[in-house]
């Protein structure tokens, strides 16, 4: 068979497998609500401003906050100036802040008296509902801006586009409300202690907080980009369009059907549904399998592993200019550290970033992973696991493990939310203050007995266990563990027998616990003569108390 006959059976097969092949998504998906009438705010140099309100008279109310010198002294310029949009009033104050989005926009600036709030003052609105910005640089410095905020600067092409779109931004408008956030399960904090930040460090629109110790995502704010999905340890932040389980699904089923058909191991790539989306075409080569995402990064190390397992000889991200600054760091490191760990077992680097001007060589880049060993398809199992994330992602680097080098070593990576705990057992006396504040329960008390058990496949390294530990005998480990049944099995860190009660028998406390509050008080005057307490149990210490109050009732006078 000709190259060519070759590529169109694949790009046939490649057709009949995404046309009977959809990712279930949620029939009524949840979303958000933007309200706005139409008042809407012009930020930049006095001219500027003026001529583009004067484009903008369909609006409800116009107002121009004027932040820059004109930007032209020519008669015909400034006469189009001192004509345009005369019914508009300029405001000079210094800005101070602008929150909000779409419908909502507060804009606070230097009053007489203070601080003040430009749409109260200017049009005797709560909120301006848009904000056009034609300043140098943008007055709000993030890197996905907030809907209805559009910053043209003095790009003419910009601004005509922005023109364009805000009088179509009066209304009523949904969104989806991308994703969802499980406290039950997140590593934030606990008991009044921080631990994992992630999500925090990575958001480019600036849509999380921590709000009174808990994680919370403005929905407004959010543009989807999956960053904190991406990077949440625990799964307490997922994906709802479409959910992680659901994308799994899909893949599976994507890479399964492909391979019965064209009897050739695919290549999954996934791309933006936007500037990504427009960069492929029929020329895509038959035996790669694009899969569209709101974001590169919805996909996270637990899907390109999968995906891998499944049967695709390699995954491709399509990355564009449109990919913001954060995204595409936080991208660069867990793909780092997904290639660490197939370079680890000894399979190749499956795993790489292409950009668009790569797809007109792809063709000769794949040849290289035509002649990589290939990967038998794993069946993902059934879950039910508080942490399902983790749970397919060990599933996928044991069964890629399995199909190369069977290691059964530990691969010591600093800072990344895989490891195990390490207890000083001569100091620790099982308090379980670590246990009360584990959010995934990789941590646990035995129960009746005594001890302290640890799951190294449930540690998410977030530190609230090292932190809270009133003994200081705690430290973390990161690593990436390649023996499954020792990562998944329950180790006993520290046991001992339970210490019984002097007077009852009845067992109260652990050992250490006691010997070390008799080390701490049992010389302190208060209790020198009452030591034996100690060593007793709750009712057994009030009984001999009331007993020796029965025998001398003077003595607690004197």
């Amino acid at each position: 068979m000709s190259m060519i006959q070759n590529q169109l059976e694949l790009k046939k097969a490649r057709q009949q497998t995404m046309a009977s092949t959809q990712i279930l998504q949620n029939l009524i998906p949840p979303t958000v609500s933007y309200t706005t009438q139409g008042h809407v705010l012009i930020i930049g140099p006095e001219d500027l401003a003026r001529l583009a309100a004067d484009k903008l008279s369909m609006m409800a109310s116009r107002v121009i906050l004027a932040n820059g010198d004109i930007t032209s002294q020519d008669d015909d310029h400034l006469e189009k100036v001192m004509n345009g949009a005369t019914e508009v009033e300029s405001y000079y104050n210094k800005l101070i802040s602008i929150k909000g989005f779409l419908g909502q926009f507060q804009v606070s600036v230097e009053g007489d008296n203070g601080t003040a709030q430009l749409s109260v003052v200017a049009v005797r609105q709560a909120h301006f509902d848009s904000i056009l910005d034609l300043s140098d640089q943008p007055c709000i410095n993030l890197e996905m801006l907030p809907a209805g905020y559009f910053y043209v600067g003095q790009d003419q092409a910009k601004l005509d586009d922005a023109i364009a779109q805000i009088p179509e931004l009066v209304g009523e408008f949904d969104k989806p409300r991308y994703v969802k956030v499980n406290e039950d399960v997140c590593a934030h904090s606990r008991n009044g202690v921080n631990g994992c930040n992630r999500c925090l460090n990575f958001c480019p629109a600036d849509a999380i907080s921590s709000i009174e110790q808990k994680i919370e995502i403005d929905p407004y704010l959010c543009h989807g980009a999956g960053s904190c999905t991406n990077l949440c340890p625990t799964g307490a932040i997922s994906y709802d369009l479409p959910t992680p389980k659901a994308l799994h699904s899909y893949l599976e089923k994507l890479i399964s059907r492909y391979r019965a058909d064209a009897q050739v191991a695919p290549v999954i790539m996934f791309h933006d549904e936007g500037v990504g989306s427009e960069a492929i075409d029929d020329s895509l080569s038959g035996d790669v399998l694009p899969v569209a995402l709101e974001e590169i990064t919805v996909a996270s190390i637990d899907h390109w592993l999968a995906a891998l397992a499944f049967g695709a000889r390699e995954v491709l991200i399509l990355n564009t200019p449109a990919t913001a600054p954060t995204l595409n760091q936080m991208l660069e490191g867990e793909l780092g550290l997904a290639n660490r760990i197939l370079d680890e077992m000894g399979q190749p680097q499956r795993l790489r970033v292409i950009g668009v001007e790569d797809l007109a060589s792809l063709d000769a880049d794949l040849v290289v992973s035509n002649s990589w060993p290939v990967v038998v398809p794993m069946t993902l199992q059934a879950s039910d696991a508080a942490n399902a994330k983790r749970d397919v992602l060990y599933q996928a680097i044991d069964h890629l493990n399995s199909q190369a080098a069977a290691i059964d070593t530990q691969l010591s990576i600093a800072n990344v939310p895989y490891g195990k705990v390490v207890v000083d057992q001569d100091k620790c006396t099982l308090c379980m203050s670590c246990v009360s504040t584990c959010p995934t329960q990789a941590l646990t008390d035995g129960g009746d007995t005594p001890a302290l058990h640890f799951v190294e496949q449930d540690c998410v390294q977030c530190g609230l266990c090292e932190t809270s530990c009133p003994e200081k005998v705690i430290s973390l480990v990161s690593q990436v563990n390649f023996n499954a049944d020792e990562r998944s099995a329950k180790q006993t860190l520290k046991d001992e027998p339970p210490f019984e009660c002097i007077s009852c028998g009845a067992p109260f406390a652990t050992q250490s616990m006691v010997h070390k509050m008799l080390d701490m008080v049992g010389e302190h005057s208060a209790f020198s003569a009452n030591v034996e307490r100690l060593k007793m149990c709750g009712d057994c210490r009030v009984k001999d108390m009331f007993e020796d109050i029965l025998q001398d009732p003077e003595k607690q006078l004197r």
